[in-house]
């Protein structure tokens, strides 16, 4: 009996898996992603990075349905949200387990109101009009926005915008927040500001989190997990510390990794200095490595 409660509670765990997933655009030669097989259990927060054309928006389209249902194309292995086939669910169904959020909010914006960009979608699903209230209400509270809820979206800065539409899709209650580089668009103040408002929903609101950025790092210091495609494929997958270690795999595929990294494998290389130390991701944790 126990094991059965635990093979229960480890599958409800697992948020979205992918089961050796290929997928090639049908007017396409070289698949966008090939041999996928990772899953991403509940309050993980994941950082997807890549150089262009690695397959990282391959990949957000396949977490909410977008692939295939929107995209023709040769799809192999399996994508399952909360234990769903994404073949066989239909994409308002899979928009309540998983909420897409794109570069360019506006791409996302069509409502005259913030108020009603955050009540369109929970209005689709056919939620009672007492319930959406209450659901908008709350995620206008959480993401900061109460003061803008009667202006109207393209009135706002990028900034503001961005968490506009990371407010309509959370107010669809996901279990998993995709973002695909929300962040292209803003200054260092507006992505700082997005890094931590995820890090606030998955901390304090258990939301799980897969985000795919350039922003190395921020990810560095604010994931818990990072995954590195690569043509395709799955490159390395592990904790922030652990992915970049791999210092010569980042120098052969063209990424950078976090500069306090780079800083202290210089000196390590040229100067001899702590050659016992791990490297540090942060800048904080420099700090902490001089201070020794």
């Amino acid at each position: 009996m126990n094991d059965t409660i635990t093979a229960k509670r480890e599958e409800s765990e697992t948020v979205i898996e992918f089961d050796h997933v290929n997928w090639k655009y049908a007017d396409t030669e070289i698949p966008a992603l090939r041999e996928i097989d990772f899953k991403v259990n509940r309050g993980e927060f994941i950082g997807i990075i890549g150089v262009n054309d690695s397959g990282k928006t391959s990949l957000c389209r396949l977490c909410n349905g977008l692939i295939p249902h929107s995209f023709t194309g040769e799809l192999s292995g399996n994508v399952r949200i909360e234990g769903e086939d994404v073949r066989n669910t239909q994409t308002a169904r899979l928009a309540k387990r998983s909420g897409l959020v794109f570069p360019d909010p506006e791409a996302q914006l069509s409502q005259l109101t913030v108020f009603d960009e955050l009540a369109f979608g929970p209005a689709n699903l056919g939620l009672p009009k007492e319930e959406i209230i209450e659901t908008v209400n709350k995620v206008l509270h959480l993401m900061d926005l109460d003061s803008m809820k009667s202006r109207s979206p393209y009135t706002l800065s990028g900034g503001e915008q961005q968490r506009v539409a990371i407010a309509s899709v959370l107010a669809m209650n996901p279990a998993l927040l995709v973002l695909d580089e929300p962040t292209s668009n803003l200054d260092p103040d507006g992505t700082k500001k997005i890094f931590q408002t995820m890090k606030d929903l998955n901390q304090n609101e258990g939301i799980t989190v897969l985000l795919v950025e350039h922003e190395i790092e921020l990810l560095a210091e604010y994931a818990t997990r990072i995954i590195v495609l690569n043509q395709g494929k799955k490159l390395l997958d592990g904790t922030p510390r652990e992915v970049f270690s791999k210092i010569d795999i980042f120098h052969q595929i063209g990424i950078h990794v976090p500069q306090m990294t780079q800083v202290s494998e210089s000196a390590r290389e040229d100067y001899g200095l702590w050659p016992n130390q791990q490297d540090p991701l942060t800048l904080s944790e420099m700090i902490d490595l001089l201070n020794l």
